[in-house]
């Protein structure tokens, strides 16, 4: 199979959205999603083009060294309120109205800041997670993320002073006092407490993705949205679908793994495509 890719100027916009939009038209359609799909929120790409060097935590880093879980919350926490903050953006609430109109069968994301649920979209598998959970590890006890939040900003105050804190170029952040900064603890059982999103070294959940190729196996058309497809979880997804030679169409500025498997590959932004295919596969 040869892929078509289509870089999407403002010259070609049309006549590609109007290719892609007959080739899913009437076809129940999949779609997964990643990193590139959220940039328009003001949520950052960490693999895309110019993005930081970045250093993942695993997990056995967390469970074993207390200075790094201590570093990872503090970081966490920046991060959750930056995924607090950030709103849906058009691309999001593009595939909310898709689903409604029952253009696309359901969503299935990489993401864990929950921006398909807020704009909308109501059959979402959250591959990776979400961050607006903790679970113990000890005892398997769930908490909402604001509660944790607030416990964790009573207990160190210098979450409310940014200058206590300094990113390192790795990614990490690097805590001004360490020693003394308080992680939470489960209040059940006083376990230790994760946020609940995969982290590097973990396997997505096997009820996660049993979920997500369950979608997969049930539809005629699969569109990938803003992933470069490094991850392992969204080749097995993409390569579910080959292999039932499903029409793939892959939408992400940038080089994927995905790009020789893809029957049409748009070089454009997920907000803009996303929005146009509504305007066509919606009456």
């Amino acid at each position: 199979m040869t892929t078509e890719t289509i870089p999407v100027s403002d010259a070609v916009a049309a006549e590609a959205l109007d290719t892609v939009a007959e080739l899913l038209r009437g076809k129940q359609t999949a779609v997964l999603t990643g990193a590139g799909m959220s940039t328009d929120s003001g949520i950052p790409d960490y693999r895309g083009k110019g993005a930081p060097v970045r250093t993942p935590m695993n997990f056995q880093t967390f469970v074993d060294d207390e200075r790094a879980r201590k570093r990872y919350w503090a970081g966490s926490h920046l991060g959750w309120r930056r995924f607090r903050a950030a709103e849906p953006n058009l691309g999001h609430r593009s595939l909310a109205r898709l689903e409604q109109h029952g253009a696309i069968s359901g969503v299935i994301t990489q993401n864990v800041d929950g921006l398909h649920t807020r704009a909308g979209s109501r059959h979402v598998v959250d591959l990776h997670g979400s961050m607006d959970l903790v679970v113990c590890l000890a005892c398997g006890q769930a908490f909402g993320r604001d509660s944790v939040a607030a416990r964790l900003e009573e207990d160190n105050p210098l979450l409310g002073t940014p200058e206590a804190l300094r990113v390192a170029p790795d990614g990490d952040v690097e805590v001004a006092d360490a020693e003394g900064f308080i992680i939470p603890a489960c209040t059940v059982c006083g376990g230790m407490l994760k946020p609940n999103v995969v982290f590097f070294g973990e396997l997505v959940p096997t009820v996660k993705f049993t979920e997500a190729t369950a979608l997969v196996a049930g539809a005629e058309a699969l569109v990938i949205a803003g992933s470069s497809l490094v991850v392992n979880s969204g080749i097995r997804l993409l390569e579910q679908a080959r292999r039932r030679k499903l029409p793939i169409v892959v939408i992400n500025r940038g080089v994927t793994k995905g790009d020789g498997r893809a029957l049409i590959k748009l070089e454009a932004g997920t907000s803009e495509t996303l929005a146009g295919l509504a305007a066509r596969l919606v009456d």
